[in-house]
């Protein structure tokens, strides 16, 4: 399949890749008709998905079960209003009626919007308005679809709310009858350009509400290299990345580069992580590929790997945020495997990663994809010198690379701010060395990486400043032995407060966070101060705080 797209599928080196890496996209690409029906028609006993759940239930799914129910899902949207260009909201866990409801907006020409099952109501009343969202899907579940309901008076866009099930509330649509009964699948005439929006992520960013980062029909193809040449699968492979469908990781590595490449995607649908569960389950299956953040290998090399049989495993990546050097070694003598890192964004594909014909430097991202023209550029605007420290960009001047995003969606002045002169600001901060690899530092604008979660200070704080205790605060990343980093709120109290200072507050202000906003967001280091280092003009001091 990956040779109708790309003019050469085989390297050897890194000049190689550069030299002949080339994505050849036809005209009013959709990955649902051209990959995954393609798919279908070409094997259709060829395995596409195994879900698992953690209650031992085990699905496989053919190329042939994915083209059927997605066709039979499109159908069913169709019935319920659903067009070309219309807003959906997908809040749907590791349900595998994610993936037959991604296919059917494809096929539709509509827009996915993927989100966390952990939003509350006023995260999605925010969200259903900035993107004027027409339907919800969720999982049936009654503290999802009662935060859900609990926005839709403030949710004027959004027309039909539907349930996968088990429980559909009055006034849903149930997901279930609604594909069992759906009239055989009419494909739209013309469902799409390769310009049209496809995708849209809610990420965060530190200094305003979610950014809403769009990507065109093309996105798919840019995740050829990461599906391909960094996750090194192939048609027999077994592919599983640790990630929620609400993240922007889920279709970096259980939906299109896999599929692309012709690799059986493994799900596990489960509500506690664990790291003893996920290496039987790689026993147990035979998954050849593995991706995960540093967080769940840092669990992992804390079991007993002896225990296990991890002899089907060929690969593992790395990325979500910087790896630990002792992480890689203990995980390469335990089992024998090199992790491969990579690093990206929501706006981006895989952007520098450790490939398959280069050695990796433990600790160091790897190496630019040559899908992009990627730079360090120093604070001065200046090619950062190696070992100099610089923000990563991305030159734009050619033409738009195949994955970047399109834009952020309604919000142009934001967009200008990290992508003008032909130039894309990532907003992370690298060094180059002598060889090429480049090292991750931070990110520019103070953004918190927690096992693998993006967290906006801002947020944070929005949610903590309308507690009656807190007179001002400021939260910050903290680093953590087994996350890498953890929320840290630095607090000045209401006079009313001020000799309550201690765990029993601390505690209150934490539960607070948990139940107006995410969980994974709650500041698990909270520290009481009378005053918070400001500059002349009033700007809190982070640095300062990060320093403490």
């Amino acid at each position: 399949m990956v040779e109708k797209f790309i003019t050469k599928t085989k390297f050897d080196s890194q000049e190689d890749f550069i030299k002949n890496f080339k994505i050849n996209p036809p005209e009013n690409f959709n990955f649902a008709y051209d990959v995954v029906d393609a798919w279908a028609e070409q094997e259709p006993g060829k395995k596409a998905l195994c879900w698992v759940n953690d209650k031992d239930r085990h699905i496989d799914f053919t190329f042939k079960d994915m083209k059927e129910y997605s066709d039979m899902t499109a159908s069913y949207f169709q019935s319920l209003g659903i067009g070309r260009g219309d807003m959906v909201m997908l809040i749907l866990k590791r349900r595998f009626e994610f993936w037959f409801c991604m296919l059917a907006l494809h096929k539709l020409g509509a827009v996915a919007i993927p989100a966390t099952h952990m939003l509350m109501s006023k995260d999605i009343v925010y969200r259903n308005n900035a993107a004027l969202i027409k339907m919800i899907v969720t999982v049936g579940e009654e503290q999802i679809t009662e935060q859900v309901d609990n926005a839709m008076p403030y949710s004027p866009s959004v027309k039909r709310r539907v349930s996968i099930g088990p429980f559909v509330p009055d006034g849903w649509e149930d997901f279930q009858k609604g594909i069992e009964n759906a009239a055989p699948f009419k494909r739209p005439e013309h469902p799409n350009s390769n310009d049209d929006i496809s995708l849209i992520y809610f990420t965060s960013g530190t200094t305003a509400n979610p950014k809403m980062a769009a990507h065109d029909y093309l996105y798919p193809l840019g995740h050829i290299v990461t599906g391909c040449f960094w996750h090194n699968l192939n048609e027999k492979s077994l592919h599983l990345t640790i990630a929620d469908t609400g993240w922007g990781k889920a279709v970096w590595g259980k939906l299109y580069g896999q599929w692309i490449a012709g690799a059986n995607v493994f799900v596990y649908d489960h509500e506690q992580f664990t790291p003893m569960q996920i290496l039987k389950l790689i026993e147990k299956y035979k998954i050849t590929s593995f991706c995960a953040p540093p967080t769940v290998f840092r669990f992992m090399i804390k079991e007993d790997l002896t225990k296990y049989d991890l002899s089907s495993l060929e690969h593992c990546t790395i990325a979500g945020e910087a790896l630990n050097p002792a992480v890689y070694e203990a995980f390469r003598k335990l089992t024998g495997i090199k992790l491969k890192e990579g690093f990206g964004q929501t706006e981006t594909t895989l952007t520098v990663a450790t490939f398959p014909w280069i050695e990796p430097k433990p600790g160091s991202m790897g190496v630019p994809n040559p899908q992009y023209h990627v730079d360090l550029l120093t604070s001065d605007g200046r090619l950062a010198d190696v070992g100099e420290h610089g923000q990563i960009v991305i030159h734009t001047k050619d033409k738009k690379p195949i994955g970047l995003f399109k834009e952020y969606y309604r919000e142009p002045e934001r967009t200008n701010r990290v992508w003008h002169n032909d130039i894309y600001y990532t907003g992370d901060v690298a060094w180059r060395d002598k060889d090429g690899y480049l090292w991750f530092i931070g990110r520019a604008d103070d953004i918190i990486k927690s096992a693998g979660y993006r967290i906006s200070p801002f947020e944070v704080e929005s949610v903590l400043m309308k507690h009656e205790a807190v007179l001002e605060c400021a939260v910050t990343g903290v680093e953590d032995p087994m996350r890498g980093q953890v929320v840290k709120a630095t607090i000045v109290l209401t006079d009313k407060y001020k000799n309550l200072a201690g765990k029993k507050l601390a505690k209150e202000i934490q539960d607070y966070v948990k139940s107006v906003t995410a969980n994974y967001k709650y500041p698990r280091v909270i520290d009481f101060v009378n005053k918070l280092p400001k500059t002349i003009s009033g700007k809190i001091r982070r640095t300062e705080l990060r320093k403490r």
